[in-house]
């Protein structure tokens, strides 16, 4: 049988957990995910973990945050004064905040402190530095 390689176009099954047990994502209930092993549309650890799978295979992977999100960035918890923010915007922790940067990407921050003048706002993905646990099964490959 095939086994999925670089390049190959996937379906997947998938159920992602924390290390606490708790379920960040699932395919359960829908559609199977679809994306091309090694281009890039998923995190590098759950290439690796479909990589080398047959049709009808799992496999459980447990990846370290460098395979995930990444670590902690402590340059992207940023203080902002409120007068900077639009006016009359409601201040609602958890809430996202798009905002342009200098050369002109658009990054999307986390309101995670609210203080007297100012905000902290945390453009970190909301799973970076956490490890991550994926059950993957092959559904289709083609």
């Amino acid at each position: 049988m095939a086994q999925a390689a670089m390049g190959d176009n996937v379906k997947v099954h998938y159920k992602g957990s924390l290390d606490d047990g708790s379920v960040f994502d699932s395919s359960e209930g829908r559609e199977p995910l679809a994306f091309q092993v090694g281009s890039g549309q998923v995190i590098k650890g759950f290439d690796d973990a479909v990589t080398g799978l047959e049709v009808g295979e799992s496999r459980t992977v447990r990846m370290p945050p460098e395979e995930a999100y990444g670590p902690v960035q402590p340059n992207l918890i940023i203080e902002v004064p409120k007068a900077e923010l639009p006016e009359g915007m409601p201040m609602t922790l958890g809430q996202q905040l798009q905002a342009q940067g200098e050369n002109g990407q658009v990054m999307v921050f986390t309101l995670v402190e609210e203080k007297e003048e100012s905000v902290m706002l945390d453009g970190n993905h909301e799973l970076a530095g956490q490890a991550l646990t994926f059950e993957v099964s092959l559904v289709e490959i083609g």
